[in-house]
């Protein structure tokens, strides 16, 4: 009996060595999760590193076209004004028949109004104007902010 529990124990022994010494048994379960997490953090790493480049130019973009947008609307603007030109006019006018004919030559200038009456839907075009212009220098400013 003696001799059949020492062949037993040895063969036992052969059957621990040969796991002990096999990459299936153990190591399938604990090399998967580390290759994981090593592949997941370089990707993330090449990820990471590419964004503050990426962004920077992206907000460089945001940057010109909230100038560009601004410099087109302050035109937009600029051309809705009313033409002070005709109120200047009309009173070097005045001032020429003032100085042609004397003091009994003047007129009553309180009918030259320099405000313009607009209509409804020119007070709206002017409001969504003004509203674009500071909402692109808001984004200017944001944008300048940021990339500092």
């Amino acid at each position: 009996m003696s001799d059949y529990i020492i062949s037993r124990s040895n063969t036992l022994e052969q059957i621990l060595s040969v796991l002990r010494s096999s990459s299936n048994a153990e190591n399938r379960n604990h090399d998967v999760k580390p290759k994981f997490w090593a592949t997941y953090k370089k990707a993330a790493d090449e990820y990471d590193d590419a964004f503050l480049p990426r962004a920077h130019d992206n907000i460089g973009v945001i940057l010109n076209f909230a100038g560009l947008l601004s410099v087109v609307i302050c035109a937009f603007i600029g051309g809705m004004q009313p033409d002070s030109g005709d109120t200047t006019n009309a009173l070097l006018v005045q001032l020429i028949q003032v100085t042609v004919e004397g003091s009994s030559a003047i007129n009553d200038i309180s009918n030259l109004s320099s405000t313009a009456i607009y209509s409804v839907s020119n007070n709206m075009a002017q409001t969504l104007a003004y509203i674009g212009l500071a909402l692109s220098l808001l984004t200017a400013f944001v944008a300048v902010v940021v990339k500092q």
